[in-house]
């Protein structure tokens, strides 16, 4: 018998907006909270294992990016996308407060108020991506298209190009 999954806040809206998706449980290591860790326990590929980060632009405020795992958001290429000069990675301290989630834990999907929410383009190279389900230890396994839907992403280039 599978152990029952808490719903969470993130849950309800998909469930609410008829959005498909799986819930899949995860080892959490609290030394080491990257998407390599996830996507190892998962036994999936880093690309399709997206973390969500949270950044200040110096004209639109505070957006959310959602990209690979494995890649870095390139600030120059994501401040144009999202019609700043400039923006930055917010300080840790400032994540909860603002999202209602913990690191880790940041789901794209409910979080306290609906910010600009931007998607790696390579999301729609894959039937399924996994994001945070807003705890650690969770993810949820959905459709990039009904992802990018429930939640009224854009789709961009938001990366560094990978270091071959």
């Amino acid at each position: 018998m599978k152990p029952k999954l808490n719903k969470t806040n993130a849950c309800r809206i998909l469930d609410q907006k008829k959005i498909p998706y799986e819930l899949v449980p995860y080892e959490v290591d609290e030394s080491d909270l990257g998407a390599q860790h996830i996507a190892d326990q998962l036994g999936e590929d880093i690309h399709q294992v997206f973390k969500t980060l949270v950044l200040k632009g110096d004209k639109t405020g505070y957006f959310v990016c959602v990209i690979p795992g494995g890649d870095e958001v390139d600030l120059k290429k994501t401040a144009k996308v999202t019609g700043n000069k400039s923006c930055d990675l917010i300080p840790m301290k400032e994540l909860l407060p603002l999202t209602g989630y913990i690191r880790g834990g940041c789901s794209p999907v409910g979080m306290k108020k609906p910010f600009p929410t931007f998607i790696h383009s390579t999301c729609q190279q894959f039937g399924f991506i996994y994001v945070s389900a807003g705890v650690r230890g969770l993810q949820f396994k959905v459709a990039p298209q009904d992802l990018i839907n429930a939640v009224g992403m854009t789709v961009a280039d938001l990366t560094m190009a990978p270091h071959n």
